[in-house]
C-alpha cells in the first residue's frame, strides 16, 4: 500500500533509496491500490504521440501522458459502447428511441450517466442535466439567475478565467444592456503573487456583495491549478444575498466537488478533461433543487417539457421538475455513451481513493521538481503547494524568455505530453486514474537534461532503467 498519509520519506528510508531514484517510483507504482485501472485506458505508443519524422527509442512502449487537464485519455470500454450504438442505429432505425438491444433506449440515454455524474459534483440526480456543452450551459444558466437589477447588477469572476467564461458574462451583460466595464469584476492576484488568495476574495464579496448579482468563480483555475475555497466563497456571497455559480471544468473528476452541501445555485462543466468522455465532449449543469420551480425564467426546449405529454405537441410547457426542465434537446448519443464508459471506471473505485493517489502522485511530481538544481533559476511552480488548494494539476513558470517552447518541444521529441500555454507555462497534469508514478519521473528526467542543455538528437532516456514497462 501507500506511504501513510501520503508521506514519501517513509518509503524512501524503508527501501533506502533517493527520492529521485526510479527505484522509488517504481515502488510506488507497485504499491498503488489502483493500479489496475491505468489498464481501462488506451495509452498511446510512444511512436504515435512524437512529432512527425521523429525517431524515438522503443517505440512500442508507453508514451508519458500527463495531459488529462486538456483531454483525458480513451477508456478501453468507449469503442464497444459506441459501437453498439452504430449496431443499433443500423438495425433498428428509429426504433432505437424506444427499443435498444442493451436496454438503453435513446429517449432516455442521459438516465444512464446522470446517477454517476451527480455523485462526482455531490449532488442529486435530479439537480444533474447532461447536456449541450460547457459554454452553452453557462449562457443557458446565466438566463435564469443573472437578473440584473437598478441596485444589483454586477457579477465577480476571477481575472484571466478561461475566455470563454468572460465572453459568456461579456454577452449576457450586454443583453441586459448595460458595459461589461462597470459591471463585470474582475479580481486578479496581489501585485507579485500569481493565486488569489481566499481573503482577498472575501473583502471584495464584502465591499461589493450588495451591488453583485453573481459571483462565479472556476472551480481549478486552469491556468495556475489553484483550487479555490468553494465552500468559503458560496457561503460569503449568500450572506450578501448573491446567486452563486461556479464552472467546475478542471474540478470535477479531479476534485472532491459538494455542491448541495456548500449551497450553491448552479455549476456546469465540459467531460472531455478529467472525465475522458471524448474530445467534444457533452457538457454538464446543475440547479439546485430550490430552483426547481415552474415559474423560473428559462431557455425552453421540447425535451424540457414533461415526457409523458410532450408528444402531444400542444405547445404547453410543463417543466420537468429539476434540472432536466433546461434541456432543449434529445442528447446526443454517441456523446453520452462515451461518457458513460469513463464513468462505469469512475464506479470501480471510490472519489476518496483517487484523492489519495492524486495528492500523493501530485505531491511526488513536486518533490522531484523541487530537487532539480535549476528550480528557482530557470522555473518555479505557480501552483499552490497545499494539496488542499489545488487538484493534480502543476503549472510551471519558466523564467528565461523563450525557454517554455524549447522544452516543450524537447519533451514532444521524447513521447511526453504536457500542455503549454504561451508564453511561459508548461501545465503537468498527473492523473490518477490512469497515470503512474514513473510518469512523473520520466518526465522531471527528460526536463532535468533538457535543461542542462544535455539533449541531443536521437538521445532517449535509457531503456535500462526499466521505462520499457507499461
Amino acid at each position: 500500500m501507500f506511504p501513510p498519509t501520503g508521506d514519501l520519506e517513509h518509503l524512501v528510508n524503508e527501501l533506502k533509496v533517493e527520492l529521485s531514484s526510479w527505484q522509488l517510483a517504481q515502488a510506488l507504482d507497485e504499491r498503488d491500490p489502483l493500479k489496475s485501472l491505468r489498464s481501462e485506458f488506451v495509452i498511446p505508443k510512444r511512436r504515435t504521440l512524437v512529432p512527425d519524422g521523429t525517431d524515438v527509442e522503443n517505440p512500442d512502449v508507453d508514451g508519458t501522458y500527463l495531459c488529462g487537464n486538456s483531454l483525458g485519455l480513451q477508456p478501453v470500454r468507449t469503442r464497444q459502447l459506441v459501437n453498439e450504438e452504430l449496431d443499433a442505429w443500423g438495425a433498428l432505425g428509429v426504433q432505437g428511441h424506444f427499443r435498444h438491444p442493451k436496454n438503453r433506449d435513446w429517449v432516455t440515454i442521459d438516465d444512464h450517466v446522470v446517477q454517476e455524474s451527480a455523485k462526482l459534483v455531490g449532488a442529486k440526480a435530479s439537480e444533474v442535466a447532461i447536456m449541450n456543452s460547457l459554454t452553452a450551459n453557462l449562457h443557458f444558466l446565466m438566463v435564469s439567475f443573472y437578473r440584473p437589477t437598478k441596485d444589483r447588477f454586477k457579477i465577480l469572476m476571477e481575472a484571466k478565467a478561461f475566455p470563454s467564461d468572460y465572453f459568456a458574462f461579456e454577452s449576457q451583460v450586454r443583453l441586459h444592456g448595460r458595459d461589461p466595464v462597470d459591471t463585470i469584476i474582475q479580481l486578479a492576484p496581489r501585485t507579485g503573487e500569481y493565486t488569489l488568495r481566499t481573503e482577498d476574495i472575501l473583502e471584495t464579496i464584502a465591499k461589493h456583495g450588495d451591488e453583485i448579482a453573481v459571483v462565479c468563480f472556476s472551480g481549478v483555475q486552469f491556468y495556475t491549478g489553484q483550487l479555490f475555497e468553494l465552500s468559503v466563497i458560496a457561503a460569503a456571497a449568500k450572506k450578501k444575498g448573491c446567486m452563486v455559480g461556479y464552472d467546475l471544468a478542471h474540478a470535477v473528476g479531479n476534485v472532491p466537488i459538494k455542491l448541495d452541501e456548500w449551497d450553491v445555485d448552479f455549476a456546469c462543466w465540459c467531460t472531455y478533461k478529467y472525465l475522458n468522455a471524448g474530445p467534444g465532449g457533452i457538457g454538464g449543469a446543475y440547479v439546485n433543487e430550490r430552483h426547481a420551480k415552474a415559474d423560473v425564467l428559462r431557455l425552453q426546449g421540447w425535451w424540457g417539457t414533461d415526457p409523458s405529454t410532450k408528444f402531444e405537441m400542444d405547445n404547453v410547457f410543463r417543466p420537468i421538475p429539476g434540472a432536466n426542465s433546461y434541456r432543449v434537446s434529445n442528447p446526443n448519443v454517441l456523446a453520452t455513451v462515451s461518457l458513460l464508459a469513463s464513468l462505469q471506471v469512475f464506479s470501480l473505485t471510490t472519489f476518496s481513493a483517487l484523492r489519495e493517489k492524486s495528492t500523493l502522485l501530485t505531491g511526488y511530481l513536486e518533490r522531484l521538481l523541487y530537487a532539480l538544481p535549476q528550480h528557482g533559476r530557470q522555473f518555479k511552480i505557480l501552483t499552490p503547494s497545499d494539496p488542499n488548494q489545488r487538484g493534480c494539476q502543476l503549472s510551471i513558470l519558466f523564467l528565461e524568455e523563450g525557454k517554455m517552447m524549447q522544452v516543450f518541444e524537447a519533451l514532444a521529441r521524447e513521447a511526453v505530453v504536457v500542455d503549454e500555454r504561451k508564453p511561459d507555462v508548461i501545465r503537468v497534469a498527473p492523473t490518477p486514474l490512469y497515470n503512474k508514478f514513473a510518469d512523473a519521473w520520466r518526465f522531471v528526467t527528460v526536463l532535468k537534461r533538457t535543461l542542462d542543455g544535455e539533449e541531443e538528437k536521437g538521445k532517449t532516456i535509457p531503456a535500462a532503467k526499466g521505462l520499457v514497462s507499461s
